[in-house]
């Protein structure tokens, strides 16, 4: 009667100890040894407490800290229970206390100093604690050191070893029990068990590509039934049982087993979008495509299929392009896509059972290759403008002149605390100028560097890759633009030689861009510029190559805290035909500076400068410029 009571409680206890009674957690041989260690812990506190926890609820206190939540910071236990119990805590601290205490301490006695022999008798301090050594080893003194030795008394008082074998019974309703028997036990004290299981995919059990041993669930019973086994995958369990003393290990992986269920297609995926497009010069457009899967599968995916095509009414819909990208994929690039287009994008997931190919339903997805507004009203939201964006890791400053040479300093922050040093790489991608394209880099320490020797009015990618990473660090790459020699120049009080190559003085450039205007359209605090100016044409005309376009953000006081190494300036070389420039992610109430310079083959006309000051509410207005007719912006909008 006492037994089957104190089962009773103990299968209530443990459920609280797991959140539920098959909890699945992923292990590595560390958290495996929490695991026991936890159990070990929940033990002692039913061993203490078992006839009076059921009258006296504060007693849970003392199974606190068992739980996998429950974090052991640095501290003394009486701090942590404090915080966790701030009247009585002193069930809670002897727990933390024991917990602590087996963590450290291997099971087992250390033998008499005088019975060590050989490398254990060395006269050496050899170890500081039982972790320092191998497998079941302590750290023990020999008389004149210590060394790791091999303990006495291993098992005293710990359970002995579940049986062998584990019985599998599939239920109808997919649920898994898995039953085991316990060897007879001369002891008090409670014993609870913990079960493992591991796995692995495919359509052969395989031990060398299976996962992990997993915790699954604790209990004092002798079944679990779990409800989370998927078809496709071939499972492996073991059990330990264990008590206050600890624990004689783990059986024997068990016989595999795999549901008799067939494995379900993968989903279809999930948030298809348009993570970034760019616009080429030649009015071609690259669009990259980011999606989601689902982790939890039953097969994983093998591939996946793309197919896209323009859904304009003018082009033939049998011109369809198709192109398969890997199973462990999150995005695709679809290129030479063209602008001011429609496009309709297919994805479909593809898995393989055996031969045969188990497909997801379609996630289908329109979008347009626009940089302009919408056809509609001003007083409408803009569509949707996708810029290639910045690294969320990495930033880029302002260029700036200093010592003789065009510089730009680059900031990124430290993800992996095993890095100490950082390749910096940066190279221009195209100019406006035949200018040099050698790839130049560095090395640092810091989580910052400067780049020098920039050439002007070029587009340069640099990339940051850590080096001295324990695991696979992952390099990290954005691109920026350099400002032209006059912008510099008109900014600086001494001369700046604009260029080393020739002595002789290019003719004037007399080309600059007038009546700077901007329009802002407002959507769910995001606002959005459109940016337009005109060409005043000098006499002899001189043909125009692109503009230098730079936007600014006007930095108060107030906000300048705030932003230590924020990006606050960009720049961008347009094509001669795009005299607009779209810019999204523009903050509300902000001032902005614009500044806008034609470039011809004769070289660089002066830069044409204008603030303007973005709207403090969602209705969307159109600056500086009132006495132009929204039908004629439009008309201008769609000829670019």
């Amino acid at each position: 009667m006492m037994r089957d009571a104190l089962t009773g409680l103990c299968i209530g206890i443990i459920l609280l100890l797991n959140s539920g009674f098959a909890v699945m957690r992923r292990q590595d041989s560390s958290s495996a040894l929490a695991g026991i260690f936890r159990t070990r812990c929940a033990a002692r506190c039913l061993s203490l407490h078992s006839t009076r926890i059921a009258l006296s609820p504060r007693h849970f206190q003392c199974l606190e800290p068992c739980k996998d939540s429950w974090e052991l910071k640095d501290g003394p236990c009486r701090d942590l229970c404090e915080h966790a119990f701030p009247k009585r805590h002193g069930e809670c601290v002897t727990s933390c206390e024991f917990l602590r205490s087996v963590m450290v301490l291997k099971q087992g006695d250390c033998p008499a100093p005088e019975r060590a022999s050989g490398f254990a008798a060395a006269c050496v301090e050899g170890c500081e604690e039982d972790g320092e050594c191998s497998a079941q080893k302590k750290c023990c003194p020999n008389g004149c050191g210590h060394t790791c030795q091999s303990p006495k008394n291993l098992y005293r008082g710990a359970p002995l070893k579940p049986r062998k074998e584990l019985v599998f019974e599939e239920l109808e309703s997919g649920v898994l029990e898995v039953r085991w028997s316990s060897k007879f036990n001369v002891s008090a004290e409670p014993v609870l068990n913990i079960l493992q299981r591991r796995w692995n995919y495919g359509i052969q059990p395989s031990e060398d590509g299976a996962t992990e041993w997993q915790v699954v669930a604790r209990t004092s019973e002798e079944r679990v039934w779990l409800t989370d086994i998927r078809p496709g995958r071939w499972y492996q369990f073991r059990v330990a049982a264990v008590n206050v003393h600890g624990t004689r290990g783990y059986t024997t992986p068990s016989r595999h087993f795999r549901s008799s269920k067939d494995p379900a297609p993968p989903p279809a995926p999930s948030e298809l979008h348009v993570s970034d497009m760019t616009f080429g010069a030649d009015r071609s457009v690259s669009v990259r495509l980011s999606w989601s899967m689902s982790a939890d599968l039953d097969i994983p995916v093998n591939h996946y299929k793309l197919s896209w095509s323009c859904s304009d009414h003018t082009i033939p819909s049998k011109l369809k392009r198709r192109q398969t990208t890997k199973g462990d994929s999150t995005y695709a690039e679809l290129d030479d896509l063209r602008e001011n287009r429609s496009y309709t994008v297919e994805l479909q997931a593809v898995s393989y059972w055996g031969q045969v190919p188990l497909k997801s339903s379609k996630a289908i997805l329109q979008f347009t290759t626009s940089q302009r507004q919408s056809d509609s009203d001003l007083e409408s939201t803009v569509s949707p403008v996708f810029i290639k964006p910045q690294s969320d890791l990495l930033d880029v400053g302002t260029p700036f002149y200093q010592d003789g040479q065009l510089q730009v300093r680059v900031y990124w922050k430290k993800k992996d605390p095993t890095v100490n040093r950082y390749r910096v790489q940066w190279s221009p991608e195209f100019c406006s100028h035949n200018g040099s394209r050698t790839q130049e880099k560095l090395t640092t320490q810091e989580n910052f560097a400067s780049l020098p020797g920039l050439q002007f009015s070029c587009k340069y990618k640099v990339i940051i890759q850590p080096v001295g990473s324990k695991g696979r660090a992952q390099a990290e790459s954005t691109t920026f633009y350099t400002p032209s020699c006059a912008t510099i120049q008109s900014k600086s009080p001494k001369p700046i030689p604009c260029s080393t190559v020739s002595a002789v003085v290019p003719p004037k450039v007399l080309v600059k861009a007038e009546n700077l205007t901007a329009a802002f359209s407002v959507y769910m605090g995001n606002v959005t510029g459109l940016f337009s100016w005109v060409v005043a044409m000098p006499q002899p005309p001189q043909q125009v190559t692109g503009y230098q376009v730079t936007w600014a953000e006007v930095i108060t006081e107030s906000r300048r805290n705030n932003l230590p190494n924020s990006l606050i300036s960009q720049s961008q070389i347009l094509p001669p035909e795009r005299n607009i420039l779209v810019v999204s992610g523009l903050q509300l109430a902000s001032l902005y500076r614009l500044e806008v310079q034609v470039i011809t083959t004769g070289g660089q006309g002066p830069a044409t400068s204008r603030t303007f000051q973005t709207p403090a509410h969602s209705k969307p207005v159109l600056h500086y410029k009132p006495r132009i007719k929204k039908h004629h912006l439009r008309s201008v909008i769609e000829r670019h």
